[in-house]
């Protein structure tokens, strides 16, 4: 059994059971707290314990909840021996064993939630909702007499002290509401000495970092350096025109797909792990096809590990690394992050400006929580900028019109 699943976290057990009459359960808090994987083992256990138990596992996208949610219910259900491949719908996206269901929706699919009634529904990545989107899911639960006590599980990290889950629920909490905070004290045994030491070093990098992702505290959204984006749910073209690599090992290593469409650029997460050698990225990319033609630059600080990937047929350069130049391009281009691009979608949200103690900023970027957000501009800028191979009018440019990216 996979270590992280043997043991439930008591710390959330606890909270939930002392709570049996509230409705709406807030699980928030900072990095590594281990409150999502809490949340899918308890649905795991009312799955395979529960009556009639009709369960909504839902976020925004339905691209990004099978990379997530999903994975993480399959993943926990396998490791404790339940053949859950056998027992999911793939085409509807439902798990069925003995009376109960989970089901699985992002919002962009809003019928499947119109027609049913749900006794457990968990919001995950709840900050990408909206109010209407989250008042329309609280009609949809516990209307009939059986699911009376039914409840909303909902988790995120609190980087925006503005957002209305912070204003109206956090703040401003009604009766029916349990507020859980954590932080990754409250997992600390799962956790890698080398994630600990970068949430920890947080307090010597930046004020805002180390409030919203070590001490889990809602954020302040200043200096933000790139609001030229929004995120959908759109496809990539099936020919790849260029790849950004970081490379990494105890952070993770980050590989982003970018396309140039007519009036944007298109950018898609295609890896980002911890803990994986040239060789894992290496056999990686050859068991999901990533184009050996397409250019792919990467950082320039590490020409052995280029040299491999080119030995290993991989049309790979080393990448411009004038960061201060870089970010100033990609700002001014009109960028779509593809809506299952988790990680890309996480770090661009809260990608910074340096602040000095006396609260002036420094035009460098915080260095944290930034390997996709690095792999983009190692594409974008080395490929395009003053590149004679194409025109740079041709590179959609950023509508300042345009809404700025972020939640929606």
């Amino acid at each position: 059994m996979n270590n992280l699943y043997s043991r439930i976290n008591d710390t959330f057990l606890s909270f939930v059971e002392s709570n049996p009459d509230k409705r709406k359960f807030v699980f928030y808090g900072g990095a590594g707290s281990g409150k999502s994987v809490f949340i899918a083992m308890f649905i795991c256990i009312r799955f395979l314990t529960g009556q009639n138990e009709n369960i909504l596992v839902l976020r925004k996208w339905l691209p990004a909840l099978k990379i997530s949610a999903l994975k993480l219910i399959i993943d926990i259900l396998i490791s404790w021996g339940f053949d859950a491949e056998s027992h999911l719908n793939k085409s509807d996206l439902i798990l069925k064993f003995g009376t109960n269901r989970i089901y699985f929706s992002g919002l962009d699919n809003p019928e499947k939630i119109k027609s049913a009634e749900f006794t457990y529904i968990w919001i995950e990545e709840a900050t990408d909702l909206d109010r209407e989107d989250y008042l329309q899911l609280t009609l949809r639960l516990g209307r009939a007499k059986h699911t009376s006590n039914a409840k909303i599980l909902m988790s995120f990290n609190p980087i925006d002290q503005y957002h209305w889950l912070i204003q109206d629920v956090i703040e401003h909490p009604d009766d029916t509401t349990a507020i859980c905070h954590s932080t990754y004290l409250d997992n600390y045994d799962n956790l890698s000495d080398a994630f600990i030491k970068d949430l920890e070093d947080l307090i010597n990098k930046d004020e805002n970092y180390y409030r919203v992702y070590t001490l889990g505290l809602p954020g302040v959204l200043k200096n933000i350096i790139y609001t030229n984006y929004t995120i959908q749910n759109v496809e990539m073209p099936a020919h790849p025109q260029l790849y950004g690599l970081d490379f990494g090992f105890n952070n993770p290593m980050a590989l982003v797909e970018v396309a140039i469409r007519d009036d944007s650029v298109r950018v898609h997460e295609r890896f980002y792990e911890r803990g994986k050698t040239t060789d894992d990225l290496i056999k990686w990319m050859d068991k999901n096809k990533i184009s050996k033609t397409a250019p792919m630059y990467a950082d320039s600080a590490e020409p052995d590990r280029i040299e491999q990937i080119r030995k290993a047929g991989y049309n790979i350069h080393p990448a411009k690394k004038d960061v201060a130049a870089g970010i100033d391009y990609v700002k001014s281009l009109n960028l779509v992050i593809t809506s299952s691009s988790l990680n890309l979608i996480g770090e661009i949200r809260t990608y910074k400006y340096m602040e000095r103690k006396d609260g002036s900023v420094i035009d460098e970027p915080v260095p944290f929580n930034d390997h996709g957000l690095d792999a983009l501009r190692y594409a974008l800028f080395t490929r395009y900028f003053n590149n004679t191979q194409v025109s740079r009018d041709k590179i959609p440019r950023r509508n300042k019109k345009n809404p700025r990216g972020g939640f929606t």
